[in-house]
């Protein structure tokens, strides 16, 4: 299968958007962390779901500080709470 670019979900065809959706869901299943250890090592916090905060996202930062964020459609942050 070809990469298909998840700007381009809009314009695919439904079989092509299964198999994007599919290989999204692998790749998740099999995520080693690299990306956030990367971004964490660089001094920039990453963000993250966790079931136990159904009304926020977590944000950690880089010293292991846990926060309780929302962010808006526009890409703002507004901090709900330190966890």
């Amino acid at each position: 299968m070809t990469a298909l670019p998840v700007e381009q979900v809009d314009r695919m065809t439904p079989s092509e958007e299964r198999q994007f959706w599919s290989a999204f869901e692998k790749a998740l299943a099999h995520d080693d962390g690299k990306a956030a250890k990367s971004h964490l090592a660089a001094g920039r916090p990453i963000h993250y779901c966790d079931d136990r905060y159904p009304n926020g996202i977590v944000r950690k930062w880089p010293d292991g500080r846990l926060e309780l964020v929302s962010i808006d459609s526009a890409g703002n942050v507004t901090l709900i709470r330190p966890l």
